[in-house]
């Protein structure tokens, strides 16, 4: 089922040896530009317009009442209710040791550099309802915002006809748990839209009614399918996005120590989010390959979602990979850099803390993917196709701008003038050193009236 790559006795640099899935982000760009533009120019009506376009759902209004909110907190199963609060408590747990004091630093006698860490004043955290209806993703979203201090949240999330318009009951409930009041009901570009410049249009019209109004915000974040990443890249810079996210990816690490039926259930676990869905296992074992091939016919056969899996795991962008130590598997995985990256060796937690890029790193048979999806404490939305090289996963950070406040008295800049004027001239900006030099020597007269 899994396409076999063999690298052993390979000397050939590891970068880009494993495929992954193709999207071509460019062009869906452009697909989505007028429905975003419409956002954009006409609001509420284009909004409405392109819900019942592409989701078959004609909105009586944008936001959700208050009350149906609560009705689905009421509503919800218990074990999912009570799974929801651990998975609420122990991402407060962790997110809460993220939170950034303010450092002040003298530099020179009388002169300080400040640090202050201040959230951005309000977000909008999208909540996919596509494939699978992510419920665990508001709280991803939610509690590192919270934790941040800011001061104003919004969930978006895609209305289900089978909901009356509205979204899915269990997105609904865990918002209630999370205290988040204000959701909207709308998804995909639309809803990446709205949330970048507003549900009011460029006319600025006044809106029915609250239930028709959603204020811009400044920062977007959370996952979703190619037209929500689409629409994130058209809007960056208009507001700040957490990153564009791809298909889920996982890899594992493993040798002739790990169960060839926790490897498999790990693969299928990850490929049936999407039939994109990357699914990479990098083995010095043979043996443990065959073995996870013989159980992925076993599983795979007896999983729900059997024709999106199959898919996923026979794409070109998953296989098995055979190295011929620890050492080369080690490589080929910091450089493929998953969004969740399982290693399942002796000695694992050491390989762990070697590995430089990642979104997140799970140690050991005990610490599965789907542990850290729901009830670990970690942030499930985390950077895909090779981003975690350079960006990290959602997190109390997010939420944060550093701002820098400068405080320097007469002495201290009396003392720093020279160098300020010198590098001033050797950048020709003179006017620069003129600008500290204005504070102690007289200028001359204007000639104006006295």
């Amino acid at each position: 089922m899994l396409n076999r790559i063999d690298l052993r006795g390979s000397r050939r640099d590891p970068r880009g040896l494993l495929p992954r899935a193709q999207l071509d982000v460019a062009q869906a760009v452009e697909k989505i530009r007028p429905v975003v533009e419409a956002v954009r120019d006409h609001g509420y009506a284009a909004i409405r317009e392109a819900t019942e376009k592409f989701d078959g759902v004609r909105l009586e209004r944008l936001r959700v009442p208050v009350e149906a909110i609560t009705a689905a907190e009421k509503s919800l199963d218990p074990n999912v209710r009570a799974a929801l609060l651990v998975a609420i408590e122990r991402a407060r747990k962790v997110h809460a040791d993220q939170r950034r004091t303010d450092v002040t630093t003298q530099v020179v006698p009388g002169g300080t550099v400040t640090e202050r860490w201040v959230p951005v004043s309000r977000v909008g955290l999208y909540v996919p309802g596509g494939l699978a209806v992510l419920a665990s993703t508001v709280v991803m979203n939610v509690v590192p915002a919270q934790e941040a201090g800011v001061p104003s949240l919004v969930v978006a999330s895609p209305p289900q006809a089978s909901n009356g318009g509205l979204p899915d009951p269990t997105i609904l409930g865990a918002c209630a748990l999370l205290g988040v009041t204000e959701v909207y009901g709308v998804g995909g570009a639309q809803a990446i839209a709205m949330l970048g410049y507003g549900s009011a249009g460029r006319s600025g019209a006044d809106l029915a009614d609250d239930f028709e109004h959603c204020a811009p915000v400044d920062v977007i974040t959370g996952p979703g399918n190619i037209w929500v990443t689409a629409a994130k890249r058209l809007l960056q810079g208009t507001v700040g996005i957490d990153a564009e996210a791809g298909p889920t990816e996982i890899a594992i690490l493993a040798d002739d120590s790990a169960s060839p039926v926790h490897v498999a259930a790990d693969l299928i676990s990850q490929a049936e989010h999407d039939p994109l869905a990357a699914s990479v296992l990098v083995t010095d074992s043979p043996a443990l390959a065959d073995a996870v091939d013989l159980q992925l016919a076993v599983q795979v056969s007896a999983t729900k979602h059997e024709s999106r899996v199959r898919e996923s795991l026979s794409g070109k962008q998953s296989g098995i990979v055979l190295v011929d130590d620890l050492e080369q598997g080690l490589a080929i995985v910091d450089d493929y850099a998953a969004e969740h990256l399982e290693i399942q060796t002796r000695g694992a937690r050491e390989l762990a803390m070697r590995v430089r890029n990642a979104g997140a790193i799970f140690v050991g048979a005990y610490s599965p993917v789907s542990l850290g999806d729901y009830a670990a404490g970690s942030n499930h939305v985390l950077p895909t196709a090779g981003c975690a090289r350079h960006s990290s996963g959602l997190s109390v950070q997010s939420f944060l701008r550093g701002i820098h406040v400068i405080e320097y008295d007469e002495a201290a800049l009396r003392a720093s003038a020279p160098h300020v004027v010198a590098l001033a001239n050797a950048e020709d900006l003179p006017a620069h050193g003129q600008a500290v030099t204005a504070r102690f020597t007289e200028l001359p007269s204007s000639g104006g009236a006295a």
